[in-house]
């Protein structure tokens, strides 16, 4: 082995092969042509990018950097030009890691007509949860992202940040291994912007993977454990948030209240330790910051009972989420699919020599050993027994006997008439 292949690095691919590698993107390359062919427009120039296991990756840059095609070519949703790239070791295209990621993309595509539940539910359906799965995540989803009070209000209805919360619910209904947030709070307030972050921490704390692209610098810096700012499809600068944001220009001091005095007894000691080259630059109390003021006077509103029609704010993380989801044991879940998928028996009602084998000579009837069925107190039920009582009326009945009353009617009068009737007949005849 010579010494040059020693001291070479590892290519992209490689680390990508890795168990600690998540995506791994080699020489990537994306350029859209027109109907002649032609180069139109070069997204993604040459790109070398490894995301790791357990990292909040951070996906930054201008509009048209190239950032929304990365996502697409890592999803496979894209094919490269050129390079390769792939996602948990294999091609973006296998089937087999679909199941393993969640996306929310820009702009959310939902159906306008569902509602939040029932969209849910269809995301859910489609990675084959069972009932009882689904329907214990979108209750905790539902809770987590604030529209628990809208949940059967069509989206069509909804504001764009109301759909951006149930879009990202949607992206998290398969607790993903990979999450990728393409401008995740867009159209959010900052109640939902401070619980989105909120959220990547904590994914993050356990163990999920996670790609942020956003335009808000500050949501970023203050979620990511690494970034790659990218411009004209090219890496322009990578690395974690201390690396790239620590400036060395300057030194901060952070005490309690300090006087008038005291300030200028430490500015001359700063002079005199520096030869008067360095000095206190300023002097000014601390504020908080925006983001915090408004999320305030919000829990303060909410705290006083305010009504509103829009989102409210959502509740802790989801706790399949926190990996605090209960599994059942293979036993338990074999007899709840058993139990689903089995139809009810029909109830046979007892014939009436059956019901008078069973009857004793007391007259009491003997109780059956099944269990009685529960009467139905629904609706249906209901207007089945009200089809059923007028059937029992209507059983043919032996005539009476005819009552004193009736043996004293002159009939007569009547057995005339009835006789006159086929005499009419043959006159109508002639």
């Amino acid at each position: 082995m010579t010494q040059s292949s020693i001291n070479q690095e590892p290519s992209p691919v490689t680390q990508a092969a890795s168990p600690r590698a998540v995506v791994g993107c080699q020489q990537l390359t994306k350029v859209f042509k027109d109907f002649w062919m032609r180069d139109r427009a070069r997204a993604v120039d040459r790109l070398d990018l490894v995301i790791n296991e357990h990292e909040v990756f951070g996906l930054l840059g201008p509009n048209g950097s190239g950032k929304s095609t990365t996502i697409k070519l890592i999803l496979g949703l894209l094919k490269p030009t050129s390079g390769r790239v792939s996602v948990f070791g294999k091609a973006p295209t296998d089937v087999a890691i679909k199941k393993r990621i969640g996306y929310l993309p820009e702009e959310s595509y939902l159906y306008p007509f569902l509602n939040a539940r029932e969209t849910l539910d269809y995301y859910a359906k489609l990675f084959g949860l069972d009932a009882k799965t689904r329907k214990a995540r979108i209750d905790e989803l539902l809770h987590m992202v604030g529209l628990e009070h809208a949940q059967f209000r069509p989206v069509r209805e909804y504001s764009k940040g109301m759909q951006r919360r149930i879009g990202i619910a949607q992206a998290l209904i398969n607790d993903p291994d990979l999450l990728i947030l393409d401008e995740p709070t867009t159209g959010l307030d900052p109640i939902g912007t401070r619980q989105v972050k909120d959220l990547i921490i904590e994914l993050g704390r356990r163990g999920k993977t996670v790609i942020l692209s956003s335009h808000l610098l500050s949501d970023v810096e203050d979620v990511v454990d690494r970034m790659v700012i990218l411009y004209g499809g090219r890496t322009r600068g990578e690395g974690t948030c201390e690396d790239l944001l620590s400036t060395h220009e300057r030194t901060i001091i952070e005490t309690d209240e300090l006087d008038e005095q005291t300030i200028a007894e430490i500015d001359e000691v700063i002079r005199r330790r520096t030869g008067g080259d360095k000095s206190i630059r300023s002097v000014r109390a601390p504020r908080q910051r925006l983001e915090e003021l408004f999320l305030g006077i919000v829990e303060k509103a909410q705290q006083d009972k305010a009504s509103t029609s829009g989102a409210m704010q959502g509740g802790q993380t989801a706790a399949f989420l926190r990996g605090e989801e209960k599994t059942p044991r293979e036993g338990e879940s074999l007899i709840e699919s058993l139990l689903e998928d089995e139809p009810e028996a029909p109830v046979v009602p007892a014939s009436d020599d059956q019901q008078a084998a069973s009857t004793p000579e007391s007259g009491e009837p003997v109780p059956a050993s099944a269990p009685e069925p529960v009467e139905d107190e629904s609706l249906i039920g209901s207007l089945l027994k009200a089809d059923e009582e007028p059937a029992k009326e209507e059983r043919p009945t032996q005539p009476a006997a005819p009552t004193q009353d009736e043996e004293d009617v002159d009939l007569g009068v009547i057995g005339s008439l009835l006789d006159e009737e086929p005499e009419d007949d043959e006159d109508s005849k002639r």
